[in-house]
């Protein structure tokens, strides 16, 4: 280590210190605009030229929003299109139908794990509300759950959607990550997935168990009549689609959802699945195939984010979409609302772009590297870390782990296929924990179930950080064989 890389060094953590400051102070930076002003500052100060710092800010932006922020645009309209179909909301009930009491955390789960594949986690808790207002005002009238039914529901729902937000492409974050330290997308996904199902268990229907005797939450029933109905019995309405688009605000009235054609489940499953598959069918393609092989050409294609999520959201389009009895127009209408709805996560992402090619194109990145190798400490923890601290200190996972993901870019490289995927879980898990009330998710859970904040602590802040902490140990346990 040099003088000139500890110079460095101080420079990046007065960036994240100055990162946190714009966005807590009173200032109130938005992210987006926080990342760009740091990542001027840090340029500057790095001694870059600059005449190439414009050059930097750009191709790092554009770099990343044209294969992330596509594959985040598709994904979006997919789940817009599922929720609009009435898809979601059928998948959800085809899960816990027959459910019994006990076993119902575990195919609320099961529902949430399916749903949080393509939406993000706000979106797929909105999609989901209907089916567990409903369902806990049936246990909350029969007696059958000690404590709160609604906490006995939430909690796995909430686990899964996390988890498969932080942890799991095709989700931003986890893309953004892939993107950053080069990650074999395949892989990741798969890895992410194995890591994925013991964390949702543990944090899901396990502490569900214990937490729900213990906090008496019951929502609003004004609430409760907008998402599930005003009687028990319109949880069993025979169009599947309850809820489904009162809860996403196609402006319809509680209770009197837009009549729909009643979509199959297969094609509503296969509409989720087909972008994951493709990215899977991908990997499987490079392992067996050979390098010159036509097959393994098409699925190297196919494969890539942007055309597989192509693929998803066309799919979807038909099979769904215009199946679902919905007018051309409205389906329209309705996808751009979607992408109005990501275009702050689309700037973040675009921000964190740009700091991440700054830092590579100063030479801090280099310093990092250069100090990583000479620190005793385990990478997996230290990304883990370095997200958690990030996206707990400002308020946003996308900031944590983009920023994070841009500071272990160049130790990254150094690694196996297999230990970067378990990089890119690390970081993602990091940027879940301590979920708190700088994030918007916990004022969505907190208000949705009429918590108070120690309530809403208790289970939401405590439910993301035991998927963060146990996303962070499947890691670690994995790497053993990396």
């Amino acid at each position: 280590m040099t003088g000139h890389a500890w110079t460095l060094l101080i420079i990046l953590a007065a960036a994240i210190a100055a990162l946190i400051l714009l966005i807590n102070s009173r200032l109130r930076f938005h992210p987006f605009a926080a990342l760009m002003t740091v990542s001027v500052g840090v340029a500057l100060a790095a001694g870059e030229p600059v005449e190439k710092i414009a050059d930097s800010l750009e191709s790092g932006a554009g770099g990343i929003l044209g294969n992330v922020g596509v594959t985040l645009a598709f994904g979006t309209m997919l789940g817009r299109l599922l929720s609009l179909s009435g898809a979601t909301d059928r998948i959800a009930r085809m899960i816990v139908d027959r459910a019994g009491t006990r076993s119902l955390p575990w195919y609320m789960t099961a529902a949430a794990f399916v749903i949080g594949i393509p939406t993000f986690f706000e979106i797929g808790l909105i999609v989901l509300l209907p089916l567990i207002f409903s369902v806990a005002r049936r246990l909350q009238a029969e007696h059958d759950v000690k404590g709160s039914p609604y906490i006995y529901l939430a909690t796995p729902a909430i686990a899964a959607l996390a988890t498969l937000h932080g942890m799991v492409a095709p989700h931003p974050g986890p893309l953004v990550a892939v993107e950053g330290l080069h990650a074999n997308l395949g892989l990741t996904i798969g890895i992410g997935l194995i890591c994925a199902i013991p964390t949702v268990i543990v944090a899901g229907p396990v502490y569900g168990r214990w937490i729900a005797p213990r906090l008496d939450v019951r929502p609003d029933p004004e609430l409760i009549a907008r998402f599930a109905g005003n009687e028990p019995a319109a949880d069993n309405d025979a169009t599947g689609t309850t809820g489904a688009t009162g809860a996403t605000g196609s402006g319809h009235g509680a209770g009197a959802p837009a009549r729909r054609n009643t979509v199959r489940t297969g094609w509503a499953l296969a509409a989720v699945l087909v972008p994951v598959a493709l990215m899977l069918l991908r990997t499987l393609a490079e392992l067996v195939c050979g390098e010159a092989g036509q097959v393994r050409h098409v699925l190297t294609f196919t494969g890539e984010p942007v055309p597989a999520m192509l693929a998803g959201f066309l799919f979807a389009l038909f099979a769904l979409g215009y199946r679902s009895g919905a007018g051309a127009d409205e389906i329209r209408s309705s996808l751009t609302d979607s992408l109005k709805a990501v275009a702050s996560i689309l700037l973040i992402i675009a921000g964190g772009g740009a700091f991440n090619q700054v830092l590579e194109d100063s030479g801090i990145g280099k310093a990092v590297e250069s100090a990583a190798s000479g620190m005793h400490i385990n990478v997996l923890l230290l990304g883990w870390l370095l997200a958690l601290l990030l996206s707990f200190s400002t308020g946003s996972a996308t900031v944590g782990i983009v920023a994070a993901t841009g500071i272990l870019a160049p130790v990254a490289g150094s690694g196996s296929s297999l230990h970067t995927a378990l990089l890119v879980v690390a970081i993602g898990a990091g940027s879940i924990g301590l979920n708190y009330v700088n994030h918007a998710g916990f004022w969505l859970v907190k208000e949705s179930f009429g918590m108070t904040l120690g309530q809403a602590t208790k289970s939401h802040t405590a439910i993301q950080t035991i998927v963060s902490a146990c996303g962070l140990l499947m890691a670690l346990l994995i790497s053993i064989w990396a």
